[in-house]
């Protein structure tokens, strides 16, 4: 039945809905392995970022923000439901060749302000469904305009051959085969400046999901050789430039304080592409890992008179509580999700209400974070080999073998794109003290060990864990085509 409710015990329903005194609209602008130090206010080097700086000044940065998993399809996946990605069967990244997407039974955000008289928009990537059951327009969206997955799917793929061309879509109709790519933050951005002006007397959600820096990365004739970061840094400049062009058509129609506006990425760095590869500095790893530097990012939120303006705030947050916090902003009654309703951590009023998150690599139960804590459990991943990736090519590219491409799991991920595979045993690390991960002090207070072994064992009860052979009990269908 559509719009079910599952009621779990490890699953918390919505705080009592209270709303604005007007509805408020979201504009939710979302990068594509946007490295944690690519924007200038998180400590970018040769990189302007004014607009995003703005965002800063105005409203709140989020210095320890992360995202569900490190991955694209999942990490959006969280975002739009509220949920942890396994419960909705949806790890990692789908492609061209899927038969999953998102099930008609999942309550999207979307449907949520849908439901509420909001216009709805996506323009950019999707990602949740190659076929056109799994579609926007299908899950709650007005208009669509995009791609179903990521950019690399199709002829200009780094490594893979004879993937077929690549599709851009309005609607549910494909309006282009292998679209100018250097056109994508551009037409996105335009489409998103035109809603805004469309719907100004009415509220609205607006979701931004760019498909920049996502390698193959472009830049358009107005920014290519304009930064002083090469051809990475032209398109991060061209993403600030959007954002700038947002935040104007909000104050042109009068709307900045009925707006709250939220910029993040979607993961970490795609760090073995090297110099088209932005950077996690000064977290570990990037990409594809549950280390910090995979699935921490850059976040910023504004909402003048709502959201405090110039401040810095490091209490742990995630993705999966945009729904429930969203939701009550909203007057909208919402179902069992995995998140909570950080509102008033947003107002600065508060400590997140989450005692842990739980970081994921597929079905694999990686790592587990409270408070200023975070324990690793053994398991292998992926640091970018040697020599680094150029000229949007993969690390170590000479040396890929075509049969090696070909290998599954972990090991056919770190063929295709340059990476190694290491292994950590089991790692705690105080990210107050230490934010790049480096000092393992699980030695030295085996009892922290032991309280987050315990929200993992939860974890696993609910959610599954593949390391350890565990079914989860709170896991939902997901859908075939």
């Amino acid at each position: 039945m559509r719009g079910r409710v599952v009621v779990l015990l490890a699953l918390i329903s919505c705080a009592e809905p209270r709303p604005a005194s007007r509805p408020p609209n979201i504009i939710l602008i979302l990068a594509d392995d946007l490295g944690y130090a690519d924007v200038g206010c998180f400590g970018a080097r040769g990189v302007r970022t004014p607009h995003l700086d703005r965002l800063a000044r105005e409203g709140t940065r989020f210095t320890d923000f992360y995202v569900s998993q490190a991955v694209c399809t999942a990490s959006r996946a969280a975002l739009l439901t509220g949920c942890y990605p396994n419960r909705v069967g949806l790890q990692g990244a789908l492609n061209h060749t899927s038969t999953t997407g998102i099930h008609e039974d999942e309550v999207l955000l979307s449907e949520l302000f849908k439901s509420r008289g909001y216009a709805t928009a996506v323009y950019g990537k999707w990602h949740l469904g190659s076929h056109p059951k799994f579609w926007p327009l299908r899950h709650g969206f007005d208009e669509f305009l995009g791609l179903p997955y990521s950019n690399d799917n199709g002829p200009l793929h780094p490594v893979v051959r004879d993937i077929p061309p690549l599709p851009l879509i309005e609607g549910e109709a494909v309006v282009e085969r292998d679209p100018d790519q250097a056109q994508f933050t551009k037409r996105f951005t335009d489409r998103a400046v035109d809603f805004i002006g469309r719907n100004k007397g009415r509220p609205f959600f607006l979701y931004l999901p760019h498909v920049m820096p996502h390698v193959p990365i472009f830049a358009s004739a107005a920014f290519r050789g304009k930064s002083e970061g090469g051809l990475y840094g032209d398109v991060i400049e061209e993403l600030d430039w959007g954002v700038g062009q947002v935040l104007r058509a909000v104050a042109r129609h009068g709307l900045e304080g009925d707006t709250l506006v939220i910029f993040l990425s979607d993961n970490g760095p795609f760090l073995s592409y090297g110099s088209h590869a932005g950077s996690a500095r000064p977290l570990r790893e990037g990409k594809l890992t549950t280390w910090d530097g995979g699935v921490r990012v850059p976040c910023l939120m504004r909402w003048p008179g709502r959201i405090p303006a110039g401040r810095s705030c490091d209490e742990p947050l995630m993705t999966i509580d945009f729904y429930p916090t969203l939701a009550g902003l909203i007057g909208s009654a919402c179902g069992a999700v995995d998140g909570k309703d950080v509102w008033p951590v947003l107002a600065g009023e508060a400590k997140s209400p989450q005692e842990a998150y739980f970081f994921y690599s597929g079905e694999e139960l990686q790592a587990v974070r409270s408070g200023v804590w975070k324990l690793h459990f053994p398991h292998d991943y992926l640091s970018p080999a040697e020599p680094p990736g150029r000229d949007g090519k993969p690390a170590n590219f000479a040396n890929l073998k075509p049969e090696s491409i070909r290998q599954s799991g972990i090991r056919g991920i770190a063929s295709r794109h340059g990476y190694e595979v290491r292994r950590t045993e089991v790692a705690l690390y105080n990210l107050r003290e230490d934010v790049g991960e480096n000092r393992n002090v699980a030695d030295r207070h085996p009892d922290i060990v032991r309280r987050l072994e315990g929200f993992a064992e939860k974890a696993r009860a609910d959610l599954g864990d593949a390391l350890t052979g565990r079914k989860g009990a709170g896991l939902r269908p997901y859908m075939t085509k």
